[in-house]
């Protein structure tokens, strides 16, 4: 992980996320939860946060996705 990242960011590298992985907005604390996917950017249910396109970013505030942190249950 680099140290521009929080402790928590996955920094990019979506490879070592699990499919069910929820992660949230270190911005706004949205929370990009796979099962649900993202309405407003067109990405259905069942779409793990390493398939996202790297254009998307957070639907409530614009965050790019690199900047969210892993949610550990």
């Amino acid at each position: 992980m680099s140290e521009g990242f929080f402790a928590g960011a996955y920094g990019g590298d979506a490879s070592r996320l699990p499919a069910d992985a929820r992660l949230e907005c270190k911005i706004c604390w949205h929370v990009y939860d796979p099962a649900l996917g993202d309405s407003a950017g067109q990405i259905p249910p069942a779409t793990p946060f390493a398939a996202l396109p790297d254009y998307w970013c957070c639907p409530e505030c614009g965050a790019a996705k690199q900047g969210f942190l892993l949610i550990e249950d």
